[in-house]
């Protein structure tokens, strides 16, 4: 096996493996738009554009990053396929597709917290508004 078919360990999984294993759950799925993307692959494989328009307001560059990383961390699957014009799908391994619990544990604790924390103080916010 050459060395570029080993799986390298990304520094931040590396120092959250020496901690505890929350901290290497955060290492793995924090950043910008993981959970999101995990959410959305979690519904089938997806091309990168789609898998841009669902997760939303992501730039290329972040949305790239975020994806090798998952990648790397074997949490997404990569599959490009040899046709012209190319084609790459994202999907998830059996790692990633063990988070949909998680995922939906988190989507729902989000729901929760918008409408009793963020959305009371958008309201309060809003009724503070200067009018002029």
């Amino acid at each position: 096996m050459d060395s570029e078919d080993v799986p390298t360990l990304r520094d931040p999984v590396r120092r959250a493996y020496e901690v505890c294993p929350v901290e290497v759950s955060v290492a793995v799925l924090g950043g910008s738009w993981k959970m999101t993307i995990v959410k959305n692959l979690l519904e089938g494989p997806m091309r990168y554009g789609a898998l841009g328009r669902a997760v939303g307001p992501v730039t290329p560059r972040v949305l790239t990053r975020q994806l090798r990383e998952l990648e790397c961390d074997g949490i997404v699957q990569r599959t490009a396929f040899p046709e012209v014009p190319p084609r790459v799908e994202y999907s998830l391994t059996d790692q990633g597709q063990a988070l949909s619990s998680f995922v939906s544990a988190l989507n729902e604790w989000g729901k929760t917290y918008a409408k009793e924390v963020i959305q009371p103080k958008v309201a309060r916010q809003g009724s503070a508004a200067p009018t002029s």
